[in-house]
């Protein structure tokens, strides 16, 4: 049976075609399981990357151009042929064939390792609940470059110098019905490879031609898993303890912005994604933690483009008894740590900009960095659009920005020396807002008539400004110590440690239109 929605060509209609020779053959094709070996290091399963690490030091060292010596080649296989593995893979290469005997490569998403059948020595297994043997050999001629294919076999280094597998069992895994990517040049249409993040990923781990410094896909995703780890690594370091929150909320409170709505069937009551955590965590300061984080999935309601995703990842963590300054400090030397350890240095290129972060972070108020690149006059109802208009983009440096304008930060304290500005900041490297952090507001009172105007706001129109939270006024009326909080936004942070242009590259699976059908399309032409 086809499946209907899936292209059909002469390369698919022969992959179909084989996969039923191949249930003829072998029975079950798609069986449950493959026990690998621990031979690279005991305890662990073998990998493709795992066996290559282990025994990649076995090849010959020659000159370019140059083979080893056949004694050389021989001495080494005494060693190797005593070491058999179990291994699987998908089939990185397609195979080639030379008359009784062929080479193929095997790749686990990171590394390939080559692996040699030949036609008077390679068993088949049958995936059938009662196990057995079939023809090798036959097996080998229905695999498609793209198959998961388990073997067991020795190691030796072949004539040319690479380290590969002599096969004596070759179990067929798992086919694939669709022709991989372009092998040497990847995907490039940005939509197929955030849309089809599987096949982004797959042609990232067969692609042969890459730019100096280019990471693949899954290198991309694996630094982020990296930074995300550090943060959390330095954060509990320092004391903080991560807590859960809830992403369903009869309120959307903690920032200003547009919620997705949805609604609770057995309550009926109106529920909303969560915007942020905010609020929530500072109620936890009042019940007596003093250092609280959450890594939190936030869902806001408004444009995509190249740093705003409907979905994004926030980092918010709480610090009682700091104020702003302190967490200024903080934030600086958790973002240099966090990058040397993902990176190894802290010279980091983005575009055509090199980013220090070894040096002290820049720290300017709104009003000085507006000063500094236009003439014109700033006053308070002015100074947002400014900055904006004139300043952000050229932050390349990690520059913090500081004494936010009060009416934008309902959440802020008020600066001692001027109750008109905020005791809030954000970072901007590379002309992209990475943070914002603020000396939090713990008076219920001024917090009551802040999330007044507020309303006032949402009154006159403006839809992303605050809705009261009277459960998190009584909250604060049982007292809460000062504080310092902050956000940072991971994809954003990835986005720059990556050299990624858009934070669709950072996501795994990012939010895109719904893809249209080539009959939609024509339609819709007409």
């Amino acid at each position: 049976m086809s499946i209907p929605f899936l292209e059909e060509n002469d390369q698919t209609r022969a992959r179909h075609e084989h996969l039923e020779a191949l249930r003829r053959l072998v029975g079950n094709v798609y069986p449950n399981k493959f026990e690998r070996s621990e031979t690279a290091e005991p305890g662990h399963e073998d990998t493709i990357t795992a066996v290559v690490d282990k025994f990649k030091a076995f090849e010959p060292k020659t000159p370019e151009g140059r083979h080893a010596a056949p004694e050389e080649i021989e001495i080494t296989n005494r060693q190797l042929n005593k070491v058999t593995v179990r291994i699987a893979g998908r089939i990185a290469s397609p195979p080639r064939v030379m008359g009784k005997a062929a080479f193929v490569h095997l790749s686990d998403g990171i590394t390939r390792l080559q692996i040699y059948i030949r036609r008077a020595d390679v068993k088949g297994v049958s995936n059938d609940a009662q196990g057995g043997e079939v023809d090798g050999w036959e097996l080998f001629g229905l695999l498609d470059h793209g198959d998961f294919i388990g073997v067991e076999g020795y190691l030796f280094i072949t004539k040319t110098g690479e380290l590969s597998v002599h096969v004596q069992k070759l179990q067929f895994l798992a086919k694939a019905l669709l022709p991989l990517p372009d092998k040497m040049h990847g995907l490039h249409d940005p939509e197929i490879r955030q849309r089809q993040r599987y096949a982004d990923l797959i042609a990232g781990s067969l692609k042969h031609e890459r730019e100096e410094g280019e990471l693949t896909p899954r290198e991309v995703f694996r630094r982020r898993s990296k930074i995300i780890s550090e943060m959390r690594r330095f954060l509990e370091d320092h004391g903080y303890v991560e807590v859960e929150t809830p992403m369903l909320t009869s309120k959307a409170t903690g920032a200003a912005a547009r919620p997705f709505e949805t609604h609770h069937n057995a309550l009926d009551i109106k529920l909303y994604a969560r915007i942020a955590p905010e609020l929530y965590l500072k109620r936890l300061l009042v019940g007596g933690f003093e250092k609280v984080y959450e890594l939190n999935r936030n869902f806001r309601n408004e444009g995509i483009d190249r740093t705003h995703n409907p979905e994004f990842t926030m980092l918010e963590f709480y610090w009682a008894y700091a104020d702003v300054n302190q967490m200024m400090d903080f934030c600086e030397d958790m973002i240099r740590a966090t990058v040397f350890t993902a990176l190894g240095h802290t010279h980091v290129p983005y575009g055509e900009h090199d980013v220090d972060f070894s040096q002290p972070f820049k720290r300017l108020t709104m009003k000085e960095s507006v000063a500094r690149f236009t003439e014109q006059q700033i006053t308070d109802e002015n100074l947002m659009e400014l900055f904006e208009e004139h300043v952000e983009q050229r932050l390349i440096q990690p520059t913090f920005i500081y004494d936010f304008p009060k009416i934008i930060s309902p959440l802020s304290k008020a600066s001692p020396s001027n109750p008109s500005v905020a005791e809030r900041f954000e970072l901007f490297i590379a002309g992209i807002e990475c943070a914002n952090g603020f000396s939090e507001l713990n008076d219920p009172v001024e917090q009551y008539q802040r999330f007044q105007e507020q309303m006032s706001r949402r009154e006159r129109g403006d839809e992303e400004a605050m809705v009261m939270d009277e459960d998190y006024i009584r909250a604060l009326s049982y007292g809460m110590p000062p504080a310092a909080g902050i956000g940072i936004g991971i994809d954003r942070f990835v986005m720059l440690l990556t050299n990624s242009q858009s934070i669709r590259d950072v996501i795994l699976f990012p939010h895109l239109r719904p893809e249209r059908k080539p009959g939609e399309l024509s339609k819709s032409a007409e």
